[in-house]
């Protein structure tokens, strides 16, 4: 007798793994199915012509960073004050802490920017390079040879759901794909539908919401290829996933029910 319940002593660490193994396959079972990116002919070598591209404007309620550059230095510190100014940003990289920015100049409901001795600028609706040569032939009056450049600090992209890092995104270069925001964001999780990723998208005084399918190359055809400024990318759970957390919770109290029964029985007889 004393043996037998020494072998089930001895069977009780196996017992144990076992039910860690069940709770781990419901967790982790998902399928193969709708995870590759891109799909279309298997060449190794195929090409197409681009066909979409974004070139963003200036909108009320920009931030913009204007930088002033002339041969005279003491002059473009008036200009570039503005810059040097910094505040807390709720954009986060990888670290998820909160960035500096700095203050720049606001596009104010009237589409102007206001700069030191030259005043009010209406620049909405251009084109930051077109903004900067109008900036530049003002600047001709009272600086010699000027240059200035100008970038957009708040063209942000916001990104939810099944990815590793979801986070608000600050894009210096004011230009991205749905992909390198992805990127950004760590990919995908196991769990995300590739095939149904929602996109939000607010202009013109219009919100939008488009699905697209990133298994399909059709993607790189598609007008939110190119993200614009405040677009929201939100990641939806497979069903797998779902499922796995339904089946998870029900067989949790199972498992733990029947690996005490037993270890209550052993302990009982020993």
């Amino acid at each position: 007798m004393n043996s037998t319940f020494t072998s089930l002593n001895k069977l009780l660490p196996f017992i144990r793994v076992t039910g860690l193994a069940i709770l781990s396959t419901h967790y982790s079972c998902v399928s193969s199915n709708k995870i590759v990116y891109f799909q279309g002919d298997t060449l190794s070598y195929s090409a197409g012509r681009v066909t979409q591209t974004y070139i963003p404007t200036i909108q009320k309620n920009d931030m913009l960073s204007v930088i002033v550059g002339s041969l005279s230095a003491e002059a473009n510190e008036i200009f570039n004050a503005a810059n040097t100014r910094t505040s807390t940003s709720m954009s986060y990289g990888s670290s998820g802490a909160p960035s500096l920015q700095p203050f720049g100049y606001l596009v104010h409901n009237d589409g102007c920017i206001e700069l030191p001795l030259i005043g009010k600028v209406s620049v909405e609706g251009l084109e930051t390079e077109a903004a900067a040569d109008t900036l530049r032939t003002r600047l001709n009056r009272y600086l010699k040879e000027p240059s200035v450049t100008i970038h957009n600090l708040n063209f942000k992209v916001s990104v939810l759901g099944e990815v590793n890092r979801p986070a608000v995104y600050n894009i210096p270069h004011e230009k991205i794909t749905l992909p390198e925001v992805l990127s950004l964001a760590g990919d995908l999780t196991i769990y995300g539908r590739r095939e149904n990723v929602l996109i939000v998208r607010e202009e013109n005084g219009q919100r939008e919401y488009v699905r697209i399918n990133l298994t399909s190359r059709d993607i790189f055809n598609s007008p939110y290829y190119y993200m614009h400024k405040n677009d929201l990318v939100y990641i939806e759970p497979t069903k797998a996933k779902m499922n796995a957390n339904n089946r998870g919770f029900q067989v949790v109290p199972i498992v733990l029910g029947v690996v005490t029964a037993l270890s209550i029985i052993l302990f009982r007889f020993i």
